[in-house]
């Protein structure tokens, strides 16, 4: 098998077999753009490496050597060349964009002779050496494990001793002392001398990156964005180009347009006289990439130039990284940029009108989930509130929560459910954790391409960088912000859109929804065949969900209801009646109530379905506990209906089989408020009166009988009769259940619970982190529908159901209908609609959209990197 290709060579696989840089630099090296040589170890050598055991497959070796040398003839250079040295970088690049979580090693080739050998041919000792002590830290880091914090506390004593703030500041004999100084450091942590041989360097170091893709941060971030572990990073070998020559070299990261707002103009940062690393990984302050068009213009105007060719290219926005090597300008990676929800949509809707992309392709391309981002909560714009100190807006949002300096404290303390900030210098990769939990990230370092601002940027979590008010005390525990000194978990407010950073809780708003999200979603809505309904209880939530698009409630609990301050009195009343003409005397005093509530609702959806279940949870959940019980009467009954798994006992159609009553009030205050609504506003509502935890034809039978004998008593109104199937007896004889049915609706919360035997309640936090943790299971089942499982259920209910009544309507009304899978899955199922929450109703419009888009061969562009 062959594992290795150059640059210029057709590769029979892709991005799946060169990864995202890969590819990247192959079709940057075949469109003739200015790119260094080198050569991709694929992504099959990887997977191969892993399988033997982390051995490396054989061949490569001798493989990476031939690519090596006509690397060598090339660039008329040679590896380890005493007077003219070939350097190389080793960078990692997977199919699917994992930025900053593997791991990258520069100017690989130097050693004690061949950086004497640099210094002469480029007559600058400084670069030299400066290119030397860099490789030595990133060697040693990435594929020795040497403590990162050694060297840059070497560096900072040197800074201190010469009484300079910057690494530049730094001569060319300061940084041949550091050099020693790093070889020290490094012998002493590993007990061996730093390795002189540069085939041994690349050998060591294309495994480190190989291994970096089993990294607990690279494990962390491929759970969370639900990546394959078996992808494997391919290797990326290229010729060192040098940003740190001096005063005409620099180097730089940019977007072709900005990955905050979407605004069509150049993006970036960029730092003279420094290697790529000095930008991405904040260590030194960067500039707006608008000052290289003073520093260095013919090299701007080049960039300008071949960042119009690369998005009229891939037809979307780029984000690339450049050098600038005495004046000539390199480009070391392009790659589909990552973006937040504002910006992805806006820069689909303008590529739209840029006729770049089809409407179809605009809508593909936006991530249902990352809409989540525009409906997160921002500062309350008439809240008032003080300003103590101001960074870079790296990532838009707003946050409250309590201080956390360290990222395994903020990943424990988010998980218990606290809001935190994690407050750093500045995040690396190994913060991933942290960052997943925490509400939002504050960092003292670092410009709007740094770790933190990318990855709080793709999570859609608020972030502010390069804070410079803000100093750190991890001993004590404390951070300074201008002058006001405050502990951790004390609580602040960060604002990502404007880099403000405020003491104390500020109120929170929900954000307004732009004109390009609606635009979006106009296309997403004439484009899918699902109809999206949400899940509402009260008549705001029924509001906001129209508002967010919403074609009806699939999901109204009324046990909600009951539970509100004035009435638990008197269905605690009811329940502790002694006999049925008690019971029915404290259900004639809720019905006026519930007729109310109903009312609201259908208003807010007038012309539109609304879906109502009866009461489903058993009645001891509307009484106190025991211990808190008022009366005698109230202990006796609550020992009474104490049950081993309520789950599972007199809930649901039982309870209205057994107390007929309950039910039939609830039947008759939906029907009055139905007539009143219309006779109101002259517009019938649409009703469907649904009964829970149905298993048996019988028990619907019956209910059914009940629902229109209590109808037929008021006024005529229309409505539809119908069940939830959550039970698998319920899926497996849905033919005959569906006699008695209009409709069925999956809730497949419960339909979860009962397939799988999963109380979910005591498997979250529990054994089920543990499943995910260990690969037992690949995802949270109660989050991601198991297709394999309960959906198998689910399209034998489909079958059987429409096979007696083809005209039956089917939907889902477990928060799964949110989940863009899931809804990808109901699509293939041909249900009726989807039912959600009302914030999640924009995501199901755009996944159903996005099903229907991959039925016809339309999908979303991979990203990678």
């Amino acid at each position: 098998m062959r594992y290795v290709y150059d640059f210029d060579e057709q590769a029979p696989g892709g991005r799946e077999l060169l990864g995202g840089k890969g590819i990247g630099l192959a079709e940057m090296t075949q469109l003739g753009l200015p790119v260094p040589a080198g050569f991709t170890i694929t992504t099959d050598a990887c997977r191969a490496y892993m399988a033997a055991g982390h051995r490396v497959p054989e061949g490569l070796d001798a493989e990476v050597d031939e690519h090596i040398a006509r690397l060598e003839e090339r660039t008329g250079k040679r590896f380890g060349d005493p007077e003219n040295p070939l350097l190389v970088s080793v960078r990692s690049g997977a199919a699917i964009s994992m930025p900053g979580m593997m791991d990258t090693i520069l100017n690989l080739g130097l050693n004690d002779v061949a950086v004497e050998g640099l210094a002469a041919s480029t007559r600058n000792p400084r670069f030299a050496y400066d290119s030397y002590r860099r490789l030595i830290q990133m060697y040693g880091e990435v594929v020795d494990g040497v403590d990162g914090h050694r060297f840059e506390q070497a560096l900072s004593d040197l800074k201190a001793a010469r009484g300079v703030s910057q690494d530049v500041d730094l001569t060319a004999h300061d940084l041949r002392e550091l050099v020693a100084s790093f070889e020290t450091i490094y012998e002493e942590a590993t007990g061996t001398g730093f390795p002189q041989d540069p085939r041994e360097q690349l050998r060591r170091a294309y495994r480190a990156v190989f291994d970096s893709w089993d990294a607990p941060r690279a494990q962390v971030y491929r759970r969370t964005y639900e990546i394959p572990d078996d992808l494997g990073t391919a290797v990326n070998v290229v010729q060192m180009v040098f940003g740190n020559r001096g005063e005409r070299s620099g180097t730089g990261v940019c977007f072709t347009r900005n990955p905050a707002t979407g605004e069509k103009a150049l993006f970036g940062e960029f730092l003279l006289n420094a290697q790529g690393e000095d930008v991405v990984a904040g260590i030194r302050t960067p500039e707006p990439i608008s000052r290289m068009r003073e520093l260095l213009p013919e090299a701007y105007e080049e960039l300008v130039e071949t960042l119009d060719r690369l998005e009229a290219h891939y037809r979307d926005m780029q984000d690339i990284e450049f050098t600038v090597e005495e004046g000539k300008l390199y480009l070391l990676q392009t790659r589909t940029g990552k973006r937040t929800a504002t910006a992805a949509l806006r820069i689909a809707v303008e590529m739209v009108e840029e006729e770049l992309i089809s409407r179809e392709e605009a809508v593909a391309r936006i991530d249902p989930g990352q809409l989540d981002q525009l409906l997160h909560p921002r500062i309350d714009p008439d809240a008032e509130y003080e300003v103590v100190a101001k960074g870079l807006n790296a990532s838009p949002g707003a946050a409250v929560g309590a201080i956390v300096l360290d990222a395994d404290r903020a990943a424990e303390r988010g998980s218990a459910g606290e809001d935190v900030i994690l407050v750093r210098w500045e995040t690396t990769p190994d913060d991933i954790h942290g960052l997943i939990k925490a509400r939002g990230v504050l960092t003292a370092h670092g410009g709007m391409t740094s770790h933190a601002a990318v990855v709080a940027r793709g999570m859609g979590k608020p972030c502010v960088a390069g804070c410079e008010a803000l100093s750190i005390d991890q001993a004590t525990g404390t951070v300074t912000i201008g002058e006001h000194v405050l502990h951790e978990g004390d609580v602040i407010t960060i604002d990502g859109a404007e880099g403000h950073v405020i003491l104390g809780a500020v109120p929170l708003v929900p954000p307004a929804i732009d004109e390009n999200f609606g635009t979006i979603l106009e296309w997403a809505d004439v484009l899918r065949r699902l109809r999206v309904r949400a899940n509402a209880d009260t008549p705001e939530d029924a509001a906001k969900a129209r508002e967010l698009g919403a074609e009806g409630i699939g999901l109204c609990r009324t046990e909600h209801m009951f539970m509100a301050e004035d009435r638990l009195p008197i269905v605690r009343e009811m329940i502790l009646a002694r006999d049925e003409e008690e019971r029915r005397a404290a259900l004639d005093k809720l019905l006026p109530m519930q007729q109310g509530d109903f009312e609201a609702i259908f208003e807010a959806m007038a012309g539109l379905p609304v879906t109502i279940r009866l009461l489903d949870p058993p009645l001891h959940e509307f009484l106190p506990p025991l211990e808190e019980a008022t009366s005698d009467a109230m202990r006796d009954r609550i020992r009474q209906l104490r049950e081993a798994n309520p789950m599972l006992g007199t809930r649901g159609c039982r309870l209205g089989l057994q107390y007929p009553e309950i039910y039939e009030m609830q039947v008759r205050a939906i029907v009055r408020a139905a007539r009143a609504v219309e006779e109101r506003t002259g517009d019938a509502p649409l009703v469907e009166i649904m009964h829970p935890l149905v298993g048996f034809r019988e028990e619907l039978r019956r209910l059914r009988e009940l629902t229109e004998r209590v109808a037929a008593e008021e006024p005529s109104v229309a409505f539809r009769c119908g069940t939830m199937i959550e039970l698998p007896r319920a899926a497996l004889r849905a033919d005959e259940i569906a006699e008695e049915a209009d409709f069925f609706s999956f809730g497949t919360n419960d339909l979860t619970q009962t397939t799988l035997g999963f109380s979910r309640d005591d498997a979250e936090g529990k054994f089920l982190t543990y499943y995910l943790e260990h690969g037992i299971l690949e995802r949270n089942p109660f989050e991601v529908l198991d297709v394999d499982g309960v959906g198998d259920l689910m399209r034998i209910a489909v079958e059987r159901g429409r096979s007696t009544k083809p005209e039956i309507k089917l939907g889902i009304c477990g928060e799964h209908g949110g989940e863009p899978r899931s809804v990808a899955f109901c699509h293939g199922l041909a249900l009726d609609y989807v039912s959600c929450s009302p914030y999640r109703v924009p995501i199901a419009r755009l996944a159903a959209a996005q099903a229907a888009l991959a039925d016809a061969g339309v999908t979303a562009v991979a990203i990678g990197g």
